[in-house]
C-alpha cells in the first residue's frame, strides 16, 4: 500500500474500533493534515526508512496540529505553535503522524488514587482484550493503539514503568531508550533525570527501526539477526504476585534456553524502602521544576507553574477532579525544586541503581525478568493495582538505562510480558536479545479478542 492507503486505514479503524464499535478510546486527536501529508509523500516518490507510515504521539509530545494536553484541560486550546525536535525528525524519515493518543493524565504523577489510561481531556482507554480492564499507563493509548493494530507503530514515554507496563498489559512491544539518548524538548515533562521517549510497536524489528530514527543512530536493524552468543541472566526475584504469570516466565525461559541461548542466574537484592522514598521525593523536586519550566516556555499556555496547574484542578474540580485529587502536586509544591535535600537523594538512588546494574550486568549481556501480572479491572477513583508487579523497572528507571518488554503470552486471555535490561548506551545489545527472545518463543503478532 501506498501511504495514502496506510493512513485512510488508520482512520478507518480509528472510526470502526476507536470511537465506535469496541470504543477502545486510545485515540485523544487525529491530525487533519495527514492526508494532505501522505499524498505529499507518495507524490515525492522517497524511500525514507518510515516509508509514509502513519504513527501516533503519545499527548504530552508538542506536534502542530495536535494537542499536547499531557490529558489535562489546563492544556486545552493551547495550540502547539512547532513541532518538537522528535516529531520533526520522525517526519524527517517519512512518517505521517496521525494523531495523537490517550494517556494517563500528566504521566500518572498527580495522585496515587489515579486511574491508568484516564484523562480529562481523553476520557479512559480500555484494555484491546477485555473493555473493563486497564490499558496500564500511563502511555495506555500508544500501548492499546499499537496491540490492537490501529497502527503498527506508536510513540509513548516513560518515567519509571510507563512504556513497559501498557506493552505488557496490552501485549505489544516497547522500549525505553537511554535517557538522554532521544530528544525530550517540547515534550511535557515530569523528570529531567528519568524521562524518555520511546518507541511501542507490534514488532521488535518495527521497534529497532523506529528507535533508530527517535535516537538518530543506526546499528539497532543490523543487530535483529546478531543474537548469535548473546547471554542472558535471568533475575530470580524479578518476579510477580500472580502464580500462573511466574509459571508462563519459567516456560519462556525454558524455550529461550532449548533455543540455544546462554541462559544464566542472577541473584539481585530486592531494593530496601529508602530507594522508593528517594526516588519518589527526586521524582516530586524534578516535577516541581521541570514542569514549570516547560509551562513557562509553552505558548500562549493558561498555567504558567505547577502551582497554576494546582489552582486551575481546584476551579475545575468537577470535571478534572471528579474521580481523584491531586495530592502528589500538592506534595510536589510543598518539597521544592532542586536543592541540597534533592542532590542527596538523587546521588544515594543513582549510587544503588548503578551499583546494582553493573554487578548484575558483569558476566551478561542484558538482565530477564517478569514485568507486570495480568490488566487488573479499572475502577475510577480506586487508583491502580500494582501491587502484582515485579520491581524490575526501579534499577533502570533510576540509572536511565534502556528496558524493554516483549509479549510472553496469556494469563486468563490477557497478555503479559517479559522485560529485558542492558546497561546504558548499549540498545545493541537489548535489541539483539529482545529479537532472540521474540524468535524464540515464536508468539507472532498476539491479536486482541476485543471482548466487551
Amino acid at each position: 500500500m501506498n501511504s495514502r492507503e496506510q493512513v485512510e486505514l488508520a482512520l478507518e479503524k480509528f472510526e470502526r474500533i476507536d470511537r465506535t464499535g469496541y470504543t477502545l478510546n486510545s485515540v485523544l486527536a487525529v491530525r487533519e493534515e495527514a492526508l494532505a501529508d501522505a499524498d505529499a509523500y507518495d507524490k515525492a516518490g522517497n524511500d525514507l526508512p518510515l516509508k509514509g507510515q502513519p504513527i501516533l504521539i503519545k499527548d504530552n509530545i508538542e506536534a502542530v496540529g495536535l494537542p499536547a494536553t499531557a490529558g489535562s484541560l489546563a492544556l486545552a486550546d493551547t495550540p502547539v505553535q512547532s513541532d518538537s525536535p522528535l516529531v520533526a525528525r520522525l517526519k524527517e524519515a517519512g512518517a505521517i503522524i496521525v494523531g495523537a493518543t490517550n494517556l494517563s493524565e500528566w504521566a500518572n504523577i498527580r495522585s496515587t488514587k489515579s486511574t491508568s489510561g484516564w484523562s480529562g481531556f481523553g476520557g479512559l482507554t480500555a484494555n484491546p482484550w477485555i473493555h473493563a480492564h486497564s490499558a496500564g499507563g500511563s502511555s495506555s493509548g500508544s500501548g492499546a493503539a499499537v496491540a490492537a493494530g490501529l497502527v503498527a507503530m506508536a510513540v509513548g514515554s516513560e518515567t519509571d514503568g510507563s512504556i513497559i507496563c501498557p506493552a505488557s498489559v496490552n501485549g505489544c512491544v516497547g522500549i525505553k531508550p537511554t535517557v538522554g539518548s532521544v530528544p525530550r524538548d517540547q515534550m511535557i515533562p515530569i523528570s529531567g533525570s528519568q524521562d524518555s521517549p520511546g518507541p511501542m510497536t507490534q514488532t521488535v524489528a518495527d521497534a529497532a527501526l523506529l528507535l533508530e530514527v527517535m535516537t538518530g543512530q543506526s546499528g539497532f536493524v543490523d543487530a535483529l539477526d546478531q543474537g548469535a552468543g548473546i547471554r542472558i541472566g535471568v533475575v530470580k526475584n524479578w518476579l510477580t504476585s500472580n502464580e500462573k504469570t511466574n509459571a508462563l516466565f519459567q516456560a519462556a525461559v525454558d524455550a529461550i534456553a532449548k533455543a540455544g541461548i546462554t541462559v544464566v542466574d542472577i541473584d539481585i537484592p530486592t531494593p530496601k524502602d529508602q530507594v522508593g522514598d528517594d526516588e519518589y521525593d527526586v521524582l516530586k523536586h524534578e516535577l516541581h521544576s521541570d514542569l514549570g519550566a516547560y509551562l513557562s516556555k509553552r505558548p500562549g499556555a493558561k498555567v504558567k507553574s505547577l502551582a497554576q496547574v494546582v489552582a486551575f484542578n481546584l476551579q475545575h474540580r468537577d470535571t478534572e477532579m471528579q474521580y481523584f485529587k491531586q495530592e502528589i502536586f500538592d506534595e510536589a509544591l510543598q518539597i521544592g525544586g532542586r536543592g541540597p535535600k534533592y542532590q542527596m537523594k538523587r546521588d544515594r538512588n543513582l549510587n544503588w541503581a548503578n551499583m546494582t546494574l553493573a554487578k548484575a550486568l558483569a558476566d551478561v549481556d542484558v538482565l530477564l525478568g517478569c514485568t507486570y501480572s495480568p490488566a487488573w479491572v479499572s475502577k475510577l477513583g480506586s487508583g491502580d493495582d500494582y501491587a502484582g508487579a515485579s520491581w524490575i523497572t526501579t534499577a533502570p528507571s533510576i540509572a536511565g538505562a534502556p528496558i524493554g518488554a516483549v509479549p510472553m503470552g496469556l494469563v486468563d486471555g490477557l497478555p503479559v510480558g517479559l522485560g529485558v535490561v542492558a546497561a546504558r548506551n548499549n540498545e545493541v545489545a537489548l535489541v539483539r536479545a529482545m529479537a532472540a527472545i521474540e524468535s524464540a518463543l515464536g508468539l507472532g503478532i498476539l491479536t486482541p479478542t476485543f471482548t466487551k
